[in-house]
């Protein structure tokens, strides 16, 4: 049986680095080549495929119809070919991804459904952060984090991973004292329980209510949105939270307040350094995190 002729893999593995990077200098410096290298390398590639994966133009590539057909043809395949090798190798080491994530994302979707990454990919190990300023970390003690946030900086890959509602979110008995309707003398007198990231949460809550200048008794001031939850549950306070932290709670004791729905500014994201979607427990965790839709 006549054996395929393959593609040139050096040229192969170039055209891949420079989708995924965005960057044509930024895959040439993964690769330790000049840009004038990396150039050569991809047209050897085009020239096997006789189409044009790129336009060139100022030193800037951009992928053509043609290219992004290609990639999205062929990175599958290559993704394919590195696990069946892991599968059959004895030499290859544990995959470890230094993941950072919120406590309260990690109990409600994540671990849920790591099982599943862990069949599909039994070498990829992670280690999980829960610490503070996640996004900060990124690149340094972390490889990757899942933060909640408005924006993530720039400079960073980002995939957002939903789009919420805000909730006012107390204990039924406490619901039921307060009433169907919002009383502004009433939610003056109770404690509501503020996330320290996501202190925007509650003025757009309130500005949606016209209550923009209720002054309620206290606010308690949180860093865990599980803690939140018992609080709330526990009659301490109404939790300004997101609809989905509710619903995955799936706790009898809570509800919503007045059943007012409103676009929270905040969102979940995956975040990295771009260079780091090279890394290949990056790579992974970040495909199968954005085909699982947590």
């Amino acid at each position: 049986m006549a054996v395929r002729r393959l593609p040139p893999l050096r040229a192969l593995e170039a055209f891949v680095r420079t989708v995924r990077l965005g960057s044509a200098r930024a895959a040439a410096d993964e690769l330790g080549l000049s840009p004038s290298a990396l150039s050569r390398r991809i047209g050897n590639l085009e020239d096997f495929v006789g189409k044009k994966l790129f336009t060139r133009a100022r030193q800037a590539m951009q992928l053509t119809d043609d290219g992004h057909a290609f990639y999205e043809a062929v990175n599958p395949q290559l993704e394919a070919l590195a696990r069946a090798v892991e599968s059959q190798s004895d030499n290859l080491s544990v995959l470890r991804l230094h993941l950072g994530v919120l406590p309260l994302f990690g109990s409600q979707r994540l671990f849920p459904r790591l099982a599943e990454l862990r069949a599909r990919h039994p070498l990829l190990h992670i280690d999980i952060d829960t610490g503070p300023h996640l996004e900060d970390r990124v690149g340094d003690t972390l490889d990757a984090a899942i933060i909640l946030s408005r924006g993530p900086a720039s400079g960073l890959h980002a995939v957002r991973l939903d789009f919420n509602m805000v909730h006012a979110i107390a204990s039924k008995e406490l619901a039921a004292k307060l009433g169907d309707k919002p009383d502004p003398e009433l939610l003056g007198r109770q404690t509501f329980l503020i996330h320290n990231g996501l202190p925007e949460s509650f003025v757009a809550w309130k500005d949606e209510l016209g209550l923009r200048d209720i002054e309620p008794a206290a606010i308690d001031h949180f860093d865990s949105g599980q803690l939140m939850l018992e609080a709330a549950a526990q009659g301490l306070g109404i939790a300004i939270m997101h609809d989905d932290h509710l619903r995955r709670a799936a706790d009898d004791r809570l509800t919503d307040l007045y059943g007012v729905e409103v676009e929270s500014p905040y969102s979940y994201w995956f975040v990295c350094k771009p260079t780091a979607l090279e890394e290949r427990p990056v790579r992974l965790f970040h495909d199968w995190l954005v085909k699982a839709e947590l």
